[in-house]
């Protein structure tokens, strides 16, 4: 994998840049879709890439290792033959999975044993066997295997669970290095940097990743619950030591704000079920701020779904008509939201690149987040 800085701003951490990876190329900062299962909510793969406008997808480990399992995948040839995606894919961990599973997962130093969601039956993940999985789904960029720490969570927990994750990492580098990739690509694995919200475990944690010179770097545990301000300080705190040759990917986060002020703090990479999770339940995300789809105003408003918008659903479709599809429990509001925010979240980063490029972004992100922040 290959990543080149095209324009560093001059008076914040933001930077454009392009990522070379056997699928393709990306520009960033980039918004990934979240493609839990391979597939993007709602979504076809040819909307992805002729509306959203989508460069990479997100799948996940611990979804696609349950099912349809790596066996399938790999008689495919990969995830990219089995969903149709002929471009660049990330899979994560399944770490965060692992973490939300409470109650039925107990996790040592060995790795972690899990119930399956699904039936209930019993697997157990290792950072070993989810680099192998990982190679047999065959993503262009892997994740290390972490935990990820709840909030709030007390400073011997996160002290402890910091040392189980850079344990694992050894072991997920080891193991990466010692095979092979399944497809005739290479693959690029990322270290997650966890340490909750307590500064001197960050910064313990990023030293640590360095030596591992990976293609890229991860940033996770953050947007669990910690109050916004405190993630734009770890993040700030975390950019500062990484490498700036190297992208950075901020996992699970978050709403137009978090991505324009990450990215002015350094960020290069982006995911979140935000745009089709909340598109999902009538809240549409534009450039003059939000909107709740089912409100009575919009019962009589035949104005296009977003004047601004980029996708053929902003202009084809008025306020009224979607928002009787969600008053009806019509499927198509589900689809028409999702590729409304999804596309919007993928022109907001590409407003942020060129304004990068042009030297403004600082100014035009102060008005931005403004603007984004209000209820329509």
């Amino acid at each position: 994998m290959k990543f080149e800085i095209n324009s560093l701003s001059s008076d914040c951490k933001a930077r454009a840049g392009r990522i070379t990876c056997a699928h393709g190329e990306i520009l960033t900062p980039i918004f990934m879709p979240v493609g839990t299962i391979g597939s993007v909510k709602g979504v076809d793969v040819n909307v992805l890439k002729t509306e959203v406008k989508a460069q990479i997808i997100l799948g996940n480990t611990y979804h696609l290792y349950l099912r349809p399992g790596t066996e399938i995948i790999r008689k495919a040839g990969g995830i990219q033959k089995f969903n149709s995606w002929n471009k660049p894919m990330l899979t994560d961990s399944g770490g965060f999975q692992v973490y939300s599973l409470g109650k039925i997962r107990k996790i040592t130093e060995e790795g972690c044993t899990f119930r399956s969601h699904i039936d209930g039956s019993l697997h157990k993940f290792t950072p070993e066997s989810v680099i192998d999985t990982q190679r047999l789904i065959g993503a262009d960029i892997i994740m290390a295997f972490d935990e990820c720490t709840p909030y709030p969570c007390d400073y011997k927990y996160a002290k402890n669970s910091l040392k189980i994750t850079s344990q694992w990492l050894k072991r997920c580098a080891d193991r990466f290095a010692s095979t092979s990739p399944v497809y005739d690509y290479q693959q690029s694995l990322f270290p997650i940097v966890q340490g909750s919200v307590y500064d001197d475990l960050r910064k313990q944690a990023c030293e640590d990743v360095l030596q591992y010179d990976t293609d890229g770097y991860a940033l996770g545990g953050l947007s669990v619950g910690e109050p916004t301000e405190r993630m734009y300080e770890i993040t700030d705190l975390c950019t500062s030591v990484l490498p700036k040759e190297k992208p950075r990917y901020l996992m699970g986060v978050g709403t137009p704000q978090n991505l324009l002020e990450c990215i002015a703090l350094g960020i290069d990479m982006f995911d979140c079920v935000m745009p089709t999770r909340n598109g999902r339940n009538a809240m549409l995300f534009t450039s003059e701020g939000t909107i709740n789809m089912r409100n009575r105003k919009w019962a009589d408003d035949f104005s296009p779904v977003d004047e601004n918008g980029t996708a053929w659903v902003d202009k084809i479709y008025t306020k009224a008509y979607l928002r009787h599809l969600f008053v009806s429990q019509e499927l198509l509001a589900l689809e028409i939201a999702s590729i409304h925010n999804l596309a919007f979240y993928l022109e907001l980063v590409r407003q942020a690149r060129e304004h990068i490029l042009q030297g403004d972004f600082l100014q035009w992100k102060n008005v931005m987040v403004e603007k984004l922040s209000r209820r329509l």
